[in-house]
């Protein structure tokens, strides 16, 4: 297209010439030569503005020229602010969100593991087991732990485990505990009957076990608490099912409430994290987790097969066509998303006037001058063009004048 806006300029300097060594033959050469002379006028005019915007016409260092190459780094500025104001503000972000389906492309993705994008993800979690294997496995297996440990700690416990228990006993979950309790005691009972009978002998005087009265007299105790855990168990409003209740009731109100409660909990608590054992199970825990989790991503069909595939590909079902949770996870998303715009914009434009910064004067002319491509030379055609036409409205008018 270069070639072509210079080859018109140069067939209108060679009609220009022509035109006037003819215009004495005829009237009509008189407006070729117009034409000519005003398209070349318009066509060296466009010449000098567009090359003025890259680089030094004929090499001149003319004011005003270059003035991409000048101006490159206010140009990498201008560009990073443009970015920032028109396009990572937070309600262009939500706006350009709200069409967007990310739950369902997610669902797409988990639904179809074995899809065209499988050698995607099959290399994704190879390069997964490549880092976690190269990592050091003592300072990554401490840091780990320690990150555990820390949140432990600074959890409080005892409200937790009192909001817990408190809303276990308002949806009535509580039921199932307390009558796997009562059974269990039935069996601890019914293991230690020959350890209560002897209990009883040792207890009882000469006279009772004289007359054998002490055998009787445990199996009656025994039997007794033998129908009173299991009327416990079947009568649900029994006396001795209201008072577990309610000692359940007041030990979730102390654990939320008592200060008492939460010191005692919060030693317990400090006791358990100091016991050797604890950092025994930690170690443990981390072994068993990097195992399993390289065990997953390096096995055939990597991550992506058996029970975490299968509940990768549900879980992709679900976000497809669950309206419910797709609506949850398009919120996620596009709160997360505007949120990364509004806290990191500065940094992500900021990259881009640092890159624009670093690039050398021509690669920044040759690039935005090649992504402009070809309108350039059309300006310069069509300022030929132009400047002919106008060149013979001038030359009319002054044969009427």
């Amino acid at each position: 297209m270069r070639m072509a806006a210079t080859g018109l300029l140069l067939f209108m300097a060679v009609l220009f010439i022509v035109a006037r060594q003819s215009e004495s033959a005829h009237p009509a050469w008189g407006f070729v030569r117009a034409f000519a002379e005003a398209a070349m006028v318009g066509g060296l005019a466009d010449w000098f503005a567009v090359t003025a915007l890259f680089r030094h016409p004929l090499g001149l260092p003319i004011p005003h020229t270059a003035i991409v190459p000048e101006n490159k780094d206010r140009i990498a500025d201008s560009m990073a602010a443009f970015l920032q104001a028109n396009f990572l503000t937070a309600p262009v972000v939500a706006r350009r969100l709200q069409s967007l389906n990310a739950a369902s492309a997610i669902g797409k993705f988990l639904g179809d593991p074995r899809g065209k994008d499988s050698r995607m993800r099959d290399g994704a979690t190879s390069l997964l087991a490549d880092v976690l294997a190269s990592l050091d496995q003592e300072k990554l297996g401490g840091l780990a732990k320690s990150a555990l440990r820390q949140q432990i700690e600074k959890l409080e416990l005892a409200p937790l485990l009192g909001q817990l228990l408190g809303a276990m006993i308002r949806d009535g979950r509580h039921m199932p505990l307390i009558e796997s309790l009562l059974r269990r005691a039935a069996q601890t009972l019914e293991a230690n009957e020959d350890l209560v009978r002897a209990m009883i002998h040792e207890r009882a005087n000469t006279l009772l076990r004289w007359t054998g009265l002490d055998e009787r007299l445990a199996s009656g105790v025994l039997d007794g608490l033998y129908k009173l855990l299991a009327e416990t168990v079947i009568i649900p409003d029994h006396p001795l099912r209201r008072k577990i209740e309610e000692g359940l009731e007041q030990l979730a109100h102390d654990l939320v409430h008592d200060p008492a409660m939460h010191a005692r909990v919060e030693r317990m608590k400090q006791e358990v994290l100091a016991n050797p054992a604890f950092g025994n199970w930690l170690d443990a825990l981390w072994e068993r987790g990097r195992a399993r989790l390289l065990g997953a991503v390096r096995a055939p069909g990597g991550a992506l097969s058996g029970q975490i595939g299968a509940s990768l590909a549900e879980l992709g079902r679900a976000l497809q066509h669950d309206a419910r949770l797709q609506v949850l996870v398009n919120r996620f998303a596009r709160r997360t998303l505007v949120g990364v715009a509004t806290r990191y914009g500065g940094q992500i434009v900021r990259l881009v006037s640092e890159t624009v910064r670093r690039w050398d004067a021509r690669t920044v002319t040759d690039r935005i001058e090649g992504a402009v491509g070809r309108d350039l030379q059309f300006i310069r055609m069509n300022g030929t063009i132009v400047g002919g036409l106008v060149g013979v409205a001038i030359h009319a008018l002054d044969l009427w004048l």
